[in-house]
């Protein structure tokens, strides 16, 4: 079973936030990403996954997403969608990690949104989809000069029910 999570993005080559990559698709407020709100979770075998997003607001999305295998935590990230004058960025913060990792938005829709780092070891590209009850999250990116990509689908849940 592969527990290599968006926690686990492998960060070697990150840049600061300061060198933020902004995305030159769509600019403006976060109220169009209002669907990746709420809490989701993806449970296989003796593990388990979760992600967090807050509501739109101030600018900010914040996420958190937690990975657990037989009992214990074995990968963690902090995440964030932030609006900026330049455009939307998704960042990336493994195990807490500083600095973040940015994500440009290049690309959105109702219920999906697709951010880049071309400058990035791997991933290159981070996908977000909404279907129904349903999150599905793809990074993509080439590795080692050979095309890399990982899925991952969480179904909507309330905290209350977390595994």
């Amino acid at each position: 079973m592969c527990w290599i999570v968006l926690a686990a993005f492998g960060l070697g080559g990150c840049r600061s936030t300061a060198d933020a990559v902004v995305g030159t698709g769509p600019h403006g407020d976060l109220a169009g990403f209002v669907w990746l709100t709420g809490s989701w979770v993806m449970v296989d075998g003796d593990g388990s996954s979760e992600e967090h997003w807050t509501r739109p607001a101030g600018g900010t999305m914040l996420g958190l997403n937690r990975t657990i295998v037989r009992g214990r935590t074995v990968a963690w990230e902090f995440l964030r969608i932030q609006s900026t004058p330049h455009g939307i960025v998704y960042l990336a913060s493994p195990g807490g990690r500083s600095p973040a990792t940015p994500f440009g938005l290049v690309d959105s829709g109702a219920r999906r949104a697709t951010f880049e780092n071309p400058d990035h070891d791997f991933p290159q590209r981070i996908i977000y989809e909404r279907r129904g009850n349903e999150l599905r999250v793809r990074i993509e990116g080439v590795e080692n000069d050979q095309p890399k990509s990982q899925e991952w689908s969480w179904r909507r849940s309330s905290l209350a029910a977390m595994p």
